[in-house]
């Protein structure tokens, strides 16, 4: 995802990280100046949902304009953000059931499962 959010303030004319929380008191959100600061320097690793409805609001925009989707980078098999189901990893194994680690060599007793 790329966070937009500068790019979103400036088209409200706000270009310091102080103006950003002077908009967001006018909502009513009140996140500490390191929070904005934060939200200010670069993309946030998590954002709650509540805070991103008053971002959208001090700004008078969308989530739409704060986030954009940005085409995955491809793996090392080749693969381009092709969907991919549970257990389809190939380096997770085969994507079956896992199956006990042998213990005391190698004729050794099978540890339990843990119960489901």
């Amino acid at each position: 995802m790329k966070w937009n959010l500068r790019w979103v303030a400036a088209r409200r004319d706000i270009w310091r990280p102080s103006q950003l929380n002077t908009a967001f008191e006018e909502v009513g959100f009140t996140p500490s100046l390191s929070k904005v600061a934060a939200l200010w320097s670069g993309k946030p690793v998590t954002v709650r949902l509540e805070d991103l409805d008053k971002i959208c609001a001090a700004l008078q925009c969308t989530v739409a304009d704060l986030m954009e989707a940005e085409p995955i980078a491809a793996d090392e098999t080749g693969r381009r953000g092709e969907q991919q189901t549970v257990g389809e990893n190939p380096r997770a194994g085969s994507g079956s059931r896992p199956v006990p680690k042998r213990t005391g060599g190698p004729g050794g007793v099978r540890r339990l499962l843990p119960p489901n």
